[in-house]
């Protein structure tokens, strides 16, 4: 059956039901699908449906029995099987496969698999809210982010066990459009030099003390791991964040505004795209204590003087460069972000709405609105950072097209 070859991995849960429905959708997507069940998965739904749908054997066990010649084709097919694969989707991935996948156990046919696999992974939870929420469990998610892999966070809702809140699995319609995005291998950014801040940056106030904001950077990270996918060169400059760089992005750490303007200038004239997607603190300190400042009963005042605005500097200084620029806002977010695009002069803002809960600062996932220059306007709905990143970087090829041919 021709497509591109993709494993659906099946956990042990009651939403195993539900990845019936992702294999019919991955197949809309033009995916050849080959499904793998663990032992737990077959007590809720039995590997038939999915051969029937898939047209494709149903793996449920590391080894075969049977002749010698199945036994021996057994042994290797795990390694086979992921040699032929472009991208691995576990859905449900439960808290125990989740466990095993962090801790590299190979145990059953899929855990052996993932530890061959070379390709994308797409990790969907669900299970019980508790369980998502365990300290056990996050950590898990932490080892399996910092290796790369794609999580979607479950959806919140009434669960099997009679709780209502987050565990439930993703509408398969939408974990199969995040695989076909991640299956798509462009490169239409080669020959591109893209340069994207990320993170905040913090301002001292004395030696021990900063003021700085809720950025996490994962926006920015995401827009840089995207560029670098579709061929481009990313210089990612970077105020301070729990996050490792993708492998292969020039990394520029900096601390405060003041940093982060001189190295974002000193680059500026090797890029083609520039998308200021760090949040810099708006002041800061000018004269810092150079002890620390001791608590007291009194009141205390710090003079606080505007940082430089990098994203306007750019404005005046970009020549042919595409200009993007972010605008967190609490509220009133197209004028806002209207205002930004014109007094900046950039040729995008991406705007979004930072007071929401689940999207914007520290989320994994955003909803944001793109506000062009050409008066167009797009709402891209909630979807994860690296899926909102290819987004944005499409709209920007669109416009920086669109600008060039009227010019």
């Amino acid at each position: 059956m021709p497509g591109i070859p993709v494993i659906l991995g099946v956990g042990g849960g009651i939403a195993a039901y539900k990845s019936a429905e992702l294999a019919r959708a991955l197949m809309e997507q033009g995916c050849a699908v080959q499904t793998v069940m663990t032992a737990a998965a077959r007590q809720f739904i039995q590997p038939l449906t999915f051969a029937a749908l898939t047209g494709h054997k149903v793996i449920t066990d590391l080894f075969a029995t049977g002749s010698s010649d199945e036994v021996l084709s057994s042994s290797v097919e795990h390694i086979r099987v992921a040699q032929d694969s472009r991208l691995l989707v576990v859905a449900p991935a439960t808290a125990d496969l989740l466990a095993r996948f962090a801790q590299g156990l190979a145990n059953d046919f899929l855990t052996t698999l993932y530890l061959a696999f070379q390709g994308p992974v797409l990790l969907c939870p669900a299970m019980n809210t508790a369980m998502w929420q365990h300290p056990a469990t996050v950590r898990n998610i932490e080892i399996l982010r910092e290796r790369g892999h794609h999580i979607m966070e479950p959806d919140e809702g009434p669960l099997a066990c009679g709780t209502v809140g987050p565990g439930r699995l993703p509408d398969p319609q939408r974990i199969a459009a995040i695989a076909a995005r991640l299956l798509c291998q462009r490169h239409d950014l080669d020959g591109e030099t893209l340069l994207i801040t990320a993170g905040p940056t913090r301002e001292p106030m004395d030696p021990v003390r900063f003021i700085s904001n809720r950025s996490s950077g994962k926006m920015g990270y995401a827009l840089a791991e995207a560029a670098l996918a579709r061929g481009a060169h990313v210089i990612l400059i970077s105020g301070p964040v729990n996050l490792t760089a993708p492998e292969g992005v020039e990394l520029v750490p900096v601390q405060t505004a003041v940093e982060m303007y001189d190295a974002v200038m000193s680059r500026l004239d090797e890029t083609t795209i520039v998308i200021k997607a760090a949040a810099v603190a708006d002041y800061y300190v000018a004269n810092v204590p150079k002890q620390k400042v001791k608590k007291t009963p009194m009141r205390l005042s710090f003079e606080l003087d505007p940082t430089p605005d990098i994203l306007a500097e750019i404005g005046r200084r970009k020549k042919d460069q595409l200009l993007i620029g972010f605008a967190a806002e609490t509220e009133n977010l197209v004028p806002e972000a209207r205002r930004k695009l014109a007094s900046k002069n950039c040729d995008m803002v991406v705007g979004n709405l930072v007071s929401r809960e689940g999207v914007g600062f520290e989320s994994e996932e955003n909803e944001v609105v793109l506000v062009q220059r050409n008066g167009e306007i797009r709402n891209l709905d909630k979807a994860p950072k690296r899926v909102i990143a290819d987004q944005v970087l499409d709209q920007a090829l669109i416009l920086r097209l669109a600008l060039h041919s009227a010019s």
